[in-house]
Formats: C-alpha cells, sequence, structure tokens
C-alpha cells in the first residue's frame, strides 16, 4: 500500500533554527578574529595596524600578530574619552555590542507564525478536499463503519428490495462464499424508485450490516467549471476505495452525472461526457474480487447513458418503489418508535388513508402530528393530531383567517358536495373520507378526500370514467344550483382533460382512434410531469389530433350528462348535505354514508341551521322636505 507523508510546519521551523545556529557557528570560526580595543590601540602604537574601516560600532581592518603574519580583526568602538581614562590606569577594556539577535528574530518570525497560522484556520474550515490546490480532489464524505448506526431493521416497506441486498451483504462478509464456485459479485448495484422511498437510507444499512467503510456522494459533485476535474475526482475516488477495501461507494442523484451522450442541447464534448467516461472506464478495468460494491442511486433511469446499464458496470437493479398497505404500516411502525403515541391511535386505518405516500412523506406525518400535539401542550399524539396532519400534508396547510363572503362559500358547499355524491354514486368509486369547506394550500377553496379500500396497480375503463365524472361532478352541481359554472372548476376540468386524453392516447380505451398507443417518448418513470409543462407530440397527424380533439369533447359531453341526471335525482341530498356543510364546515366519512342511507329509507333529517351572517342595516335616504 502506498504511504502518504503529511507535511508539518515544524520541519520547516526546525530546518530555520538550524540554520540560524549553523550560520553564527560558521561565522565565529572562519570570521575575522575578535580583539579587544585597548589591543587595538596598543597595535595602532606599536605600527602594527595596516589598514581600518570605522563603522558607527566596530573597527575592523588588516593587523600583524606577534609572528608578523597579517590577519583580519575586528573591535567594538569605545568612546575615546573613556579609552583615554582607562589606559592611563593600565586596564584592558573592549567593547560590547547589545545583542539583537532575539529581536531581529521574533521581527520576522512573528509574521511568519501569524501568516501560518492563518492558513492552518482556512485550511480547517475548508474541510478535507476543498483546498486551494486540491480542484481534483474528490468531495465524497467518508464514513468508517463504527460511524454508520443505521441497519436493516431501521428500513421498512422495502422487503423485496432488502432481500436482494442482503446477498451484497453476505459478500461483503464471507466473499470466498461465491468466489469458491467461480462466481463474483455484480460490480455495481442501482437503486431505482420515486423520491422519498429510502434509497440512501438502503445504502446506509448495507454499509452498516456488512461493518465497512462508506463512501457518500452526489453526482452533481463531480462536474466542476475547470474541463478534467470532474475525470480526476472520479479517479481520486475509486484510488481512495481501493486503500479502503472492503468499502462501498455511493453516489446519490445519478441522472446528474450519467446522462446520456448526445442528449444535452449545446452539444460537443463537455465536461459531463469527460466525467461520465471516466466512470464508464474505471468500472470497466474495477476487481471485484477487492471487496468495494458501487451502489447509485436515480429516480430518473430513462435518462441514463446505456453504457452505464449494461452488465459488468450496475449490471443489477434493485427497485425501491413506494410502500403498499402492510408496507405504509410498517414504516409508521418503525419511525412511531420515538413518538408518544395516545392509546386511541390506529396506524393501520393511518396507513390506509395515506395510499402513495413515500416513506419520507409518513415520517413527516408523524413528525408534523407530534408537533400540533407539542404546540396544544399535550402530553401524547393523538389520532387527531396526525389526521391533521395528513390534511396538511395532502391538502396543505389550513387558511383559518382567509376570509370568504357568503356566496362564495355556498358555491364551494354545493361544488365540494357534488364530487362526494358522485363518488357515492359511482360504482368502484372511492369511498368519501371528508368533505371540507376549509380553504387549504394555495388555491383550495375546500376538498373532498377519497380513501381507496385497498392497494391499485390496474384500471378498467369503468373504473377511470367514474374518476372523471367524479372530477365533474363540482361544476355539474354549481351549474345545476346557481345556473352557471365558476372558475373553482378549472383544475377539475384540466385533470380530467389529461385523463381522458391518456385513456385514448395511451391506453386504447377510445372509439374513434382504435387500439392505438400515441404516447410522448421517454417520459420520466417514477417523477409525475405536469402536462402544462411537457413538450408538445408530433407523433400523429393533424387529421388524426383534430379526430382526437374532437372524441375527448364527446367524451366529456356525455359524462357532463350522465353526472348532471345523477345530481339531479338527488337534488335533495344534494342541497341538504350542501347546507349541513355551510354550519358544519367538515364532514366526516361516517357521517357522510348515514345521510346517504337516510336518502335511501326516506328519512333523511333536517341541515342544521346556517350560521348567522352579518348583515349591513339598510338606512332610507332623506327624503328633501
Amino acid at each position: 500500500m502506498e504511504k502518504h507523508h503529511k507535511f508539518s510546519i515544524w520541519y520547516v521551523l526546525l530546518g530555520i533554527w538550524f540554520v540560524l545556529i549553523l550560520n553564527n557557528v560558521i561565522s565565529s570560526q572562519i570570521g575575522p578574529k575578535q580583539v579587544p580595543y585597548s589591543k587595538f590601540l596598543e597595535q595602532v602604537r606599536a605600527d602594527k595596524v595596516k589598514e581600518i574601516a570605522i563603522g558607527k560600532d566596530r573597527i575592523t581592518g588588516k593587523m600583524l600578530d606577534d609572528k608578523g603574519s597579517e590577519i583580519n580583526f575586528t573591535t567594538v568602538r569605545v568612546s575615546p574619552e573613556l579609552a583615554k581614562e582607562l589606559q592611563g590606569h593600565e586596564v584592558e577594556f573592549r567593547g560590547e555590542i547589545e545583542s539583537t539577535f532575539l529581536r531581529s528574530l521574533f521581527s520576522w518570525m512573528v509574521p511568519i507564525f501569524l501568516f501560518m497560522g492563518v492558513w492552518y484556520f482556512m485550511m480547517k474550515r475548508m474541510g478535507p478536499g476543498q483546498g486551494v490546490m486540491n480542484f481534483a480532489g474528490n468531495k465524497a464524505k467518508i464514513f468508517a463503519e463504527e460511524d454508520i448506526p443505521t441497519r436493516f431493521d431501521d428500513v421498512a416497506g422495502v422487503d423485496e428490495a432488502k432481500e436482494e441486498l442482503e446477498e451484497i451483504v453476505q459478500f461483503l462478509r464471507t466473499p470466498e462464499k461465491f468466489s469458491r464456485l467461480g462466481g463474483r459479485m455484480p460490480k455495481g448495484v442501482l437503486l431505482v424508485g420515486p423520491p422519498g422511498t429510502g434509497k440512501t437510507l438502503l445504502s446506509r444499512a448495507v454499509a452498516g450490516e456488512a461493518g465497512v467503510a462508506f463512501f457518500s456522494i452526489s453526482g452533481s459533485e463531480f462536474v466542476e467549471l475547470f474541463v478534467g476535474m470532474g475525470a480526476a475526482r472520479v479517479r481520486d475516488l475509486f484510488k481512495q476505495a481501493r486503500e479502503k477495501a472492503p468499502c462501498i461507494v455511493f453516489i446519490d442523484e445519478l441522472d446528474a452525472l450519467g446522462k446520456a451522450r448526445g442528449m444535452s442541447s449545446m452539444g460537443g464534448h463537455d465536461e459531463r461526457e469527460q466525467t461520465l467516461q471516466q466512470l464508464l472506464v474505471e468500472m470497466d478495468g474495477f476487481d471485484p474480487r477487492v471487496g468495494v460494491i458501487i451502489m447509485a442511486a436515480t429516480n430518473r433511469p430513462e435518462i441514463l447513458d446505456a453504457a452505464l446499464l449494461r452488465a459488468g458496470r450496475f449490471d443489477r437493479q434493485v427497485l425501491v418503489d413506494k410502500p403498499d398497505l402492510n408496507g405504509r404500516l410498517a414504516i409508521l411502525e418503525v419511525h412511531a418508535k420515538r413518538i408518544v403515541l395516545n392509546k386511541d391511535v390506529n396506524l393501520r386505518a393511518l396507513a390506509q388513508r395515506t395510499p402513495g405516500l413515500s416513506g419520507a412523506d409518513l415520517e413527516n406525518i408523524l413528525n408534523e402530528g407530534a408537533l400540533l400535539a407539542a404546540r396544544a401542550n399535550r402530553d401524547d399524539v393523538t389520532m387527531a393530531d396526525l389526521d391533521e396532519a395528513v390534511d396538511r400534508i395532502v391538502g396543505g396547510l389550513e387558511k383559518k383567517n382567509r376570509v370568504i363572503n357568503t356566496e362564495e362559500k355556498k358555491r364551494v358547499a354545493y361544488h365540494e358536495t357534488g364530487h362526494a355524491l358522485v363518488a357515492a354514486f359511482t360504482p368502484k368509486a372511492d369511498k368519501v373520507h371528508k368533505i371540507s369547506i376549509i380553504p387549504r394550500g394555495i388555491a383550495a377553496l375546500g376538498y373532498t378526500e377519497q380513501r381507496p379500500t385497498e392497494d391499485r396497480y390496474l384500471m378498467s375503463t369503468s373504473e377511470l370514467e367514474g374518476k372523471v365524472e367524479v372530477m365533474l361532478g363540482g361544476r355539474v352541481a354549481e351549474q345545476i344550483i346557481f345556473g352557471e359554472g365558476s372558475t373553482g372548476a378549472a383544475n377539475d376540468l384540466q385533470r380530467a382533460t389529461d385523463l381522458v386524453r391518456a385513456m385514448l392516447t395511451q391506453y386504447g380505451m377510445g372509439t374513434t382512434l382504435g387500439p392505438v398507443t400515441y404516447s410522448r417518448r421517454n417520459q420520466p418513470v417514477f417523477i409525475p410531469q405536469d402536462s402544462a409543462f411537457a413538450p408538445a407530440s408530433a407523433e400523429y397527424s393533424e387529421a388524426t389530433a383534430a379526430a382526437l380533439d374532437d372524441e375527448i369533447r364527446r367524451f366529456m359531453e356525455n359524462h357532463e350528462q350522465r353526472v348532471e341526471e345523477l345530481l339531479t335525482k338527488h337534488r335533495d341530498l344534494l342541497e341538504n348535505i350542501a347546507q349541513r356543510l355551510l354550519s358544519v364546515e367538515v364532514i366526516e366519512g361516517k357521517e357522510f354514508e348515514a345521510l346517504i342511507k337516510a336518502e335511501a329509507k326516506g328519512d333523511l333529517p333536517a341541515p342544521p341551521p346556517p350560521p348567522e351572517a352579518e348583515t349591513a342595516q339598510e338606512t332610507a335616504p332623506e327624503q328633501e322636505a
């Protein structure tokens, strides 16, 4: 293993001190002879001084010694009056110059020490790999095996991914188990899945279970302004990984580094492509027997370069998907260990209410519930706190101070009741969990929350048509009661139109276009894309586009008519629930189902009186006399 010697300032200081002492010794041995001033005067009177140079404090020159040889001498000047007096009493005397060695030493050593101290402080603040002369050093965070407390028990809801990664742990612990049969472990493991599903947590758990060092770096930290720095950092990273083997190298957000070549709008051979090519070379020439596992995570696998995904590089891909019902329950149980929960908390009911949420979302719900309970000065977290936390995460922050006039509030009540009634009378539609006219988020004046009874992975044509009808229910209810629609249905219309377009162009559920797909290419797999910002598709002709627009319009009109017939049939129930909603603002799912059953029995209770509205007193204008 190559040894690296660290630079130390103490070596420099020791060298300077040695040179000073050596200079002092040499100058005293081979320099001019030091003679007393009285002896100098005697030699002058004896005509033995050949030449002198008179300075401010010293006199140097040449004289004859006792043997008649010429020597160089130096002496320190003494005051002439004092010298005459001392010489009259036959006193041998000489001059001494006050030593300024320490003063001279400190005069240039103190600035050096000050400069070195400032330099050392700045280097410490920058951290490793960030110095001025260390652009090419990688910025990976290195965790020793004892610094990684994460284990597989801390990861829940992704059992299949954990089983795949347990084999990596076994290889790092006992590599001979696999090598004796001639097998080798994959050089790279790519974790793919939506954001917040625990890809980084899984990689840390693998390192913690295996008890090896862990290198963590983001894909964006390789690419720099200076050409060649990214490739140099890749080389440095793999060099350090070999020295720390066995270890795990984890590259987060691989799509920032491994985007397919040629996708750049600027074209050319840019710095990112050079960095990617260096990564490909390092992984291709990498020996898996050294005990280094390369792991990476991404939520955009569709844009990765094909060379990264071939066998011999990232030859194993592990899906880390959003959890199902049992997975959400397991995740909630893991995070609930640090939360003080009340006995009334039902984690299974909470898991049933949160379909489609990731592990990070579920942890955030428990944290928000704890914050709400602390804000109310309670000793534990209740189910009401968690329900409010779900509403905050899904619907947004409650706008208690937003002032809505009576007419708008009435329109919102009928709008949300229309959604709920269509969902209640549409087969296979999700059950209504809550109806609210309390404003939330940025623009939501109310919302109707539906909760599926089970996780669904496939949807039929009738189920999708039911979703479209539920979205149209609010607009149709406004038209029935008020005779016209409003801007509050804009988002419903947009989502309904997008769903119908997907049914016709992607799922082949139309009658005009037939069983043909016209979907856009290279769609994000795990990140939903807003159709308003999606690039326009040119995969079909203008005639097909016109036929598609016509069928979408007819589809929406036909289902709008069906919704209108449904709500007209149940208009009394519509008005009853809307009036009740105006009074209480929130209707839970159980109360809503009870009203549906009461209407079927013909025993619908009268709605509570609406809250008293402030009315301005009208005054008649004064008539002129």
